[in-house]
């Protein structure tokens, strides 16, 4: 089977799935880079995309029958299955050595089956989840884990290397789902840890902006407590990544964990906090909101 290389054809036509908060960069980055783009009509396309020339097609099957290369980019194992093998889906069209590209993130048993059943139908399929939300898609700087054989890994970096700036080829299918789950587990208790810290310390009646300024300086530094203790602070909690999306990647954590007999009591903690948040109307909510579940716990908001 030849898997089409982005090395070889520079300008080939990617059917991108998938024009969300991450997406919607990432195209664009894709786009201003000279590939071609087309995407399933939903409602009316971004105008930005517009006018770098994306290209609309009625359905997944038409998306895959104009491209050489399909990347889906959509919220849970669902959405990925329904675009990729539901009615007129991207199996229909799909043209032997097409290079299928899942970067939404997803449970991982699953992702072996669809990687099975691109590759029975004759394409090749990569799985290759994202960690830096917002920031990271709309810089081209996200870390991407790959799930893919060895082939197929070099047919997708080049395009990975438009959008990404870590990217680590993880193992077989799989690999790269298993790596984001475990990313997103180190993710959300990192937070959690971030938002006690801060709120003990405004709860003691010091000044949390010093407090995180100075802990920036020691071992508790982190990229969370940088970007997401910033938004605790100044209780900025419009999504750069939803709560809901980050609860169901902690469920399939969870779910992970019972198959392998494992115990993950933190895990289990930050996905009952994130449930305090959806139940106070925070589904929404950047996941820093889990914050406010902790606040409500405490009677009292940082800063005050």
């Amino acid at each position: 089977m030849n898997c089409v290389s982005l090395e070889e054809k520079t300008m080939s036509k990617i059917g991108f799935i998938g024009l969300g908060i991450m997406g919607r960069p990432m195209a664009g980055h894709l786009l201003d880079a000279g590939h071609s783009l087309v995407t399933v009509k939903r409602g009316t396309l971004d105008a930005t995309l517009a006018e770098k020339g994306m290209q609309e097609a009625p359905t997944p099957k038409a998306v895959a029958e104009a491209s050489d290369i399909i990347i889906t980019m959509v919220p849970d194992t669902p959405d990925v299955e329904s675009v990729l093998f539901g009615e007129d889906g991207v199996i229909e069209g799909l043209k032997p050595g097409t290079l299928v590209i899942d970067m939404s993130s997803i449970a991982p048993m699953q992702t072996q089956d669809f990687a099975k059943r691109i590759t029975d139908a004759g394409g090749e399929f990569v799985d290759a989840p994202v960690s830096g939300g917002e920031g990271g898609a709309i810089n081209a700087a996200l870390t991407i884990m790959v799930g893919a054989t060895d082939k197929g890994f070099e047919s997708a970096k080049p395009l990975l290397d438009v959008v990404g700036k870590t990217i680590t080829h993880i193992g077989g299918h799989g690999d790269g789902q298993t790596c984001k789950v475990a990313n997103q587990i180190v993710v959300a208790l990192t937070i959690v840890a971030v938002a006690e810290g801060l709120l003990f310390a405004s709860k003691a009646g010091a000044d949390v902006a010093k407090v995180r300024e100075s802990l920036l300086g020691g071992l508790a530094q982190s990229k969370i407590l940088e970007v997401h203790g910033e938004r605790m602070i100044n209780r900025t909690f419009d999504p750069g990544f939803r709560v809901r999306l980050h609860q169901k990647d902690l469920n399939l954590a969870l779910e992970g964990a019972r198959s392998l007999n494992l115990s993950l009591p933190g895990t289990a903690n930050a996905q009952q906090l994130f449930q305090a948040c959806v139940a106070n109307g925070g589904s929404d909510w950047d996941h820093a909101g889990i914050l406010r579940a902790l606040e409500k716990l405490a009677n009292h908001e940082v800063g005050q």
